[in-house]
């Protein structure tokens, strides 16, 4: 891998990460508000350390070495290192498995945005689709029925593997609702929690929240170093966003709609790899930055019309 790819997959887990946590920065900054000063002060500098270290850092790792055992724990953080041909085969080999998982999470995710959850209509066709909520569960299954029949046929793994990124994805919907709930209970001073709950909580919505940023992020690289600084970068950027400028990022209400069609268009890309399509390691960061550019682009404008 040239200087010049690395660079370009760094900025592309960067600027990845950055949009699809700005959900997670508003619900960060609303909870500090309600914290004591010491309380906020203790989240904001341990509270990176464990969201880009332990977090981003080991969730890649762990998912590297359950996709191959039979490298260990530490040939799995170091075989972006080797030159090594077997480590590079057993790579290539469980590559398919790990792609068809995140891939089917990561589509997963976007047709729950487009169906089901409130949002700024940015494309023709949105408004339609959030209509039509009640065929989620219906477009979803077919879709998973049909990923897995495709994938039996390559490799039983893959199918087993594509099941496994669909019970992530419903796993982690039903934390972020429950932490949705919390978060009001909080807000509107119904729940006792104390600070140190409070911070317990931001870590654990901060954990979930992270996974879909880890998952797209092998569209990207198999580099767990790469990874690590890629989301690291992106992670520190949202926590001073949570600090500073929130409510100035808030006033750009098509930046999730541009992370959505960026998690839909890596989702895409690593269904189509896990199925022996081969997709440069240029496409990822430059599809990502392309979408997220038009809807900052588009938000700007609105915003610049207000």
């Amino acid at each position: 891998m040239d200087i010049f790819s690395i660079i370009l997959i760094v900025l592309g887990l960067s600027l990845f990460e950055i949009i699809i946590s700005v959900d997670n920065a508003i619900i960060n900054a609303e909870v500090l508000g309600t914290m004591s000063k010491k309380a906020r002060r203790w989240f904001l500098i341990w509270g990176i350390l464990i969201a880009v270290f332990l977090i981003r850092g080991i969730l890649p790792w762990l998912i590297v070495w359950a996709s191959n055992p039979s490298l260990g724990p530490i040939q799995a953080f170091t075989a972006s290192f080797s030159n090594d041909p077997k480590i590079a085969e057993v790579i290539e080999q469980s590559a398919p498995v790990l792609l068809i998982g995140g891939g089917t999470f990561l589509v997963f995710l976007f047709f729950h945005w487009i169906f089901l959850e409130p949002k700024h209509y940015g494309l023709i066709g949105e408004s339609f689709f959030h209509r039509q909520g009640v065929w989620f569960f219906a477009v979803v299954s077919v879709l998973l029925s049909v990923i897995v029949w495709q994938a039996i046929k390559r490799n039983p793994l893959m199918a087993f593997g594509a099941v496994v990124g669909s019970t992530a994805f419903f796993i982690t919907h039903g934390f972020k609702e429950n932490a949705e709930k919390v978060e009001r209970d909080m807000l509107k001073g119904s729940g006792s929690l104390t600070d140190i709950s409070k911070i317990f909580y931001l870590e654990v919505i901060d954990a979930t929240f992270s996974i879909d940023g880890v998952l797209g992020a092998f569209a990207f690289t198999f580099s767990i170093p790469l990874i690590l600084i890629g989301n690291g970068i992106g992670a520190l950027v949202v926590r001073q966003l949570t600090i500073s400028n929130i409510e100035n990022v808030k006033k750009y209400k098509y930046l999730k709609n541009g992370a959505m069609y960026s998690i839909f268009a890596l989702g895409i890309v690593m269904l189509a790899d896990s199925f022996g399509l081969h997709i440069p390691e240029w496409f990822a960061p430059i599809v990502t930055f392309t979408i997220i550019g038009y809807f900052f682009y588009k938000s700007y404008k609105e915003l610049k019309k207000q």
